[in-house]
């Protein structure tokens, strides 16, 4: 009896699926599993009678949300946010990568690649804490250098307009380093016969990173591009929590936030499953029309 060609394929090849199983199974747990209580959003959830037991209402928490006074409010915060950190962390990256790129010396890449990398390692907690001691109106260091240069102190952390800089200018510092590793990684792929034949043609530093290095790196940085529009609306919790106040709250309260304090603290359990879930499609269309777009223009998506 002949075997199906799955199965072949399967048996030939049956390593590399052991090997990617517990990815697998991770997100079979962990993110498919718990896609059933989605259904709540669509819910008045009553503990007692579970997620099958309790009542359906239809969209009437989509409804709740979108009539409130914050709704757009928290949108336009959560998608103002997230472009702006887009637009300031995406290049960075690739720009830093670039220049270690071109430096010849071993041990002078090696220390600046440490040095830019470290950060990223620091808890959030801790650099929250930084952030509030740097900025500090009496003693900070920043407001030190201001007075020192005949200025007054300036609150950072309770004006509304420097929250957002103050969290995308942090982040850059934090995680420029790290996500410079999947660019330099993409660096190290290039063919070092395209350099030799672009010296060779006369090509100075400046062209040969102009008309190789940069177009070589195009296909990486697109699929970043691309996945980063996948979470446009999926700011992180813990940062902007910790950044908050109540004199910041016009500009730094996001939709992560605001789900916190009304689902897990005020136990409003089916409404904010329905504005989480309202996230999460506006994400997965925001990647859909992105990949399309890139699939178009440069030939390069995720399918």
């Amino acid at each position: 009896m002949t075997k199906p060609a799955w199965l072949k394929v399967l048996h030939r090849n049956w390593d590399l699926y052991v090997l990617i199983l517990p990815v697998v199974l991770y997100f079979i747990v962990f993110h498919y599993i718990p896609m059933y209580g989605v259904q709540i959003a669509f819910k008045d959830f009553i503990a007692t009678k579970g997620i099958s037991g309790s009542p359906w209402v239809g969209f009437k928490h989509f409804t709740r949300f979108f009539d409130s006074y914050y709704a757009w409010r928290l949108i336009r915060n959560t998608l103002g946010l997230s472009l702006y950190q887009l637009a300031v962390t995406f290049p960075v990256p690739i720009i830093l990568a670039l220049l270690i790129n071109e430096v010849r010396g071993t041990r002078f890449k090696r220390v600046l690649q440490t040095v830019t990398y470290a950060p990223h390692f620091l808890s959030t907690v801790v650099l929250v804490g930084l952030i509030l001691t740097f900025l500090n109106p009496k003693n900070g260091m920043i407001n030190l250098l201001i007075v020192a240069f005949g200025g007054e102190p300036v609150y950072f952390m309770t004006e509304e307009g420097w929250f957002k800089s103050i969290y995308v200018l942090s982040d850059v510092w934090q995680n420029t380093g790290w996500a410079s590793i999947i660019y330099l990684a993409a660096l190290a792929g290039i063919d070092p016969q395209l350099y030799e034949a672009a010296v060779v043609d006369g090509a100075g530093r400046m062209k040969r990173m102009l008309h190789i290095t940069i177009p070589c790196l195009v296909p990486t940085a697109t699929i970043l591009l691309i996945l980063n529009f996948g979470h446009v609306m999926s700011i992180g919790f813990e940062k902007v929590y910790l950044m908050q106040n109540n004199l910041n709250l016009e500009t730094s309260e996001v939709i992560s936030t605001y789900v916190y304090k009304n689902g897990l603290v005020g136990a409003q359990y089916s409404f904010t499953a329905a504005i989480g879930l309202f996230n999460s499609a506006v994400n997965f269309a925001m990647l859909l029309v992105v990949n399309s777009i890139s699939r178009r223009v440069s030939q390069t998506s995720l399918w």
